[in-house]
């Protein structure tokens, strides 16, 4: 059996590091999507590849998961389509389903793929159609901290499901010191910290709870958060700034917040060969193993969140746009197309690869690229 993981390990880092490779290639060529700007300005040698669209404003909210994604790839795309203005709110992936839903955005991000009376709602904004998942930023849930003098905390599946539920309430607690020889735990209690919005990091953390954490995580996975105590912020920047100011509190958040606010992220023990670090370059090795299990043109994904293949980081998400697979408004159809079809251009992927998302493995991208032409 070791000799089976070992060699599945092998053959998943093969395949990153293959992603790794091929986005330098294109880091080294243009953003070619294999067409050429046809409006704006000339752009930047990262936008030069767009078919822009008709121009005016693109309305957008969800996910705060991948506002800054969002971030970079308005300020790229822009250069070369100056005459498109894509306005992303944010509000968790809760509220950009329910906008969308509503009709007030052309797409929405969410965290979690749709349900089905998420779909059929739909069904009322998109005449003659329903709307469809479409995984565009790949990322990592990182359990982010701040304990002084403590520099490389390790954590699993069933301490930290029992840390956000209450259950553990000491950071000197026996089952975290188990993990963490030699480091001097502090006598404090553990300040938690998590989303007071519906989130699809919180959807898929607690998925990870419920796959890894043996029974200690007892309520389904969920958007809205279940566990017992602890404070609440909205959003991932505001989870951040509390644990950035709360001393000896714990939070999550992805890894660009994690990055960004300059917070330690946690090591996962997975039942790897040793803990995992929370990297892109970790988090690729588990998006290699992905499978699209949406149907009928919808891309959602299925994801190991119970991973033990070595160095492959198992608190993963993917943010879906979620858009029209026919019936998208006609004022908005051609920017609609524009801007997706820029966003899971290989460069569009790499520049977020340099802020912590996960470049889409190509298995995955060339199937959103296909489905984001069909669009009508």
């Amino acid at each position: 059996m070791k000799l089976q993981r070992n060699g599945r390990s092998k053959a998943l880092a093969i395949g990153a590091m293959a992603l790794v490779s091929s986005l330098s290639l294109a880091a080294c060529g243009s953003d070619d999507n294999g067409a050429k700007a046809t409006g704006g300005s000339s752009g930047s040698a990262s936008a030069a590849a767009v078919n822009c669209g008709k121009g005016g404003t693109l309305l957008a909210a969800g996910s705060t998961a991948q506002a800054n994604a969002i971030d970079v790839w308005k300020t790229t795309y822009g250069a070369s389509c100056s005459g498109t203005t894509v306005n992303y709110s944010g509000g968790g992936s809760g509220a950009g389903v329910q906008q969308f839903n509503q009709g007030k955005v052309a797409f929405a991000g969410t965290d979690f793929a749709l349900k089905p009376a998420d779909v059929d709602a739909s069904k009322t904004v998109c005449t003659g159609g329903k709307a469809i998942d479409l995984p565009l930023v790949a990322g990592l849930v990182s359990l982010v901290y701040n304990v002084d003098n403590v520099d490389n905390l390790v954590l699993d599946g069933p301490t930290s499901a029992k840390i956000f539920d209450s259950q553990i309430t000491k950071w000197n607690d026996p089952a975290i010191a188990a993990l963490n020889p030699g480091v001097q735990l502090p006598d404090a209690e553990i300040q938690t910290v998590h989303r007071s919005d519906d989130s699809g990091t919180s959807y898929n953390l607690t998925s990870y709870f419920a796959k890894t954490s043996g029974g200690a995580w007892t309520a389904a996975p969920d958007k809205a958060w279940k566990g017992k105590g602890g404070q609440s912020a909205q959003g991932s920047a505001g989870v951040s700034a509390q644990i950035k100011q709360v001393k000896n509190s714990i939070g999550y958040a992805e890894l660009s917040y994690a990055q960004s606010n300059n917070l330690k992220s946690a090591k996962i023990a997975t039942g790897a060969a040793k803990p995992v670090e929370a990297t892109a370059a970790n988090a690729a090795l588990t998006f290699a193993s992905s499978t699209v299990v949406g149907t009928d043109g919808d891309l959602a994904l299925s994801l190991d969140y119970g991973t033990k293949a070595d160095n492959a980081y198992p608190i993963v998400l993917v943010t879906y746009e979620i858009a029209c697979d026919k019936g998208n408004k006609p004022e908005n159809l051609d920017n609609l197309k524009s801007f997706l079809n820029y966003a899971i251009s290989d460069g569009a992927q790499k520049a977020i690869g340099d802020k912590g998302y996960v470049p889409l493995p190509a298995a995955i991208s060339d199937k959103v690229k296909a489905a984001v032409s069909s669009l009508a």
